[in-house]
């Protein structure tokens, strides 16, 4: 039960960094302003880049919870 639980979550991460990372929401991003001098179109890429990551590393680290009247 928890391995298809993992598996829903992985898929559901997939597609929201699939539409995040797509070009609509995207070019949100696309403007000519920095953040402290960088541009704002690469600094979003990254720190999109790597909450999803973080998203997929706290996922598969959690380990199988299981819940304690099983």
């Amino acid at each position: 039960m928890f391995k298809e639980l993992v598996s829903q979550r992985l898929a559901a991460l997939f597609v929201c960094g699939w539409l995040v990372l797509n070009f609509p929401l995207l070019g949100l991003w696309d403007v000519d302003a920095t953040w402290w001098g960088v541009p704002v179109f690469p600094a979003a890429l990254f720190a999109l880049w790597a909450l999803l990551i973080a998203a997929v590393a706290w996922l598969m680290e959690r380990g199988g919870v299981v819940p304690e009247d099983a």
